[in-house]
C-alpha cells in the first residue's frame, strides 16, 4: 500500500505515541517521516512534500493549532490534508475550531486503529483535495486564544482536584494519581507557554496596525 504521492508526516511529542503511530503506518506500507513539535514539522516541510500530515495539538514550541494556521497561509503547504489527534482538546468547541482551520479530520485519543487507518486511506485515495481557506488572522487569534484559555482553566481545576484527593488515598493509589498530576502540570505549563507567546504576537500585531 505504498503511497506514490509522498510520505506521511507524523507530528507528536510523546515518544511512545509517536512510535506506535510510526509502527502502525509502516506496517500498512506507508512511508513515514516524523517531527516532535510544530516547529520541527515546519523545518521538515522546507525539504519534504508529504501527502498527508497527522498532528497532535498539545505540543511544545509550536502546537497543532498554530502549525495548522501556518500550513494554510503557505501556498506550498496549504493543500496538504491534515488529521488532528488529541487527548486534551476534545470538547465540541475544540473540534469545531480545529475543523475551521482546515483540518480534514479530528480524531480523539486513544486511537481506534481500524478507524484511523480507514480515514488515512480515504484521504489518500481522493483524486482531488479541496484546498481550504486559512482563517483571517483576527478570527484565528481570537479562537486560538479562547481555546488555550479554556484549556488552561480546565487544567488548573484538574490539578486542584488531584491535590485535594491525594492526601485521602492510600500509598498504592497515590502513585498512579501522582503520575496523572505530573502530566497535568506539564500540560498546563505547555499551554501557558503558548498563551504567553500568543499574547506577544497579538500585541505586536496591534502595534503594527497603529
Amino acid at each position: 500500500m505504498s503511497n506514490t504521492r509522498g510520505p506521511i508526516l507524523v507530528v507528536e511529542d510523546i515518544p511512545n505515541v509517536l512510535e506506535l503511530l510510526e509502527v502502525t503506518l509502516r506496517f500498512q506500507g506507508y512511508e513515514v517521516i516524523s517531527a516532535h513539535n510544530g516547529q520541527e514539522a515546519l523545518d521538515i516541510l522546507e525539504k519534504e512534500s508529504p501527502a498527508l500530515i497527522i498532528t497532535d495539538i498539545l505540543m511544545p514550541k509550536l502546537d497543532g493549532f498554530a502549525l495548522m494556521q501556518k500550513l494554510r497561509v503557505n501556498p506550498k503547504t496549504m493543500g496538504i490534508p491534515v488529521i488532528f489527534l488529541s487527548a486534551t482538546y476534545v470538547t465540541p468547541e475544540d473540534r469545531t475550531f480545529a475543523l475551521s482551520l482546515g483540518a480534514s479530520r479530528f480524531i480523539e485519543k486513544p486511537i481506534d486503529t481500524e478507524e484511523f487507518l480507514l480515514t488515512i486511506a480515504e484521504l489518500l485515495s481522493k483524486e482531488q483535495i479541496t484546498i481550504p481557506r486559512a482563517l483571517p488572522q483576527p478570527q484565528f487569534y481570537s479562537g486560538y486564544r479562547a481555546r488555550l484559555e479554556t484549556k488552561f482553566q480546565h487544567k488548573n481545576r484538574q490539578i486542584a482536584r488531584i491535590e485535594r484527593l491525594l492526601p485521602t488515598l492510600d500509598l498504592g493509589q497515590q502513585e498512579s494519581f501522582k503520575t496523572l498530576y505530573e502530566q497535568a502540570l506539564r500540560d498546563r505549563d505547555e499551554i501557558q507557554v503558548e498563551l504567553e507567546a500568543l499574547k506577544d504576537t497579538i500585541k505586536n500585531l496591534h502595534i503594527k496596525d497603529q
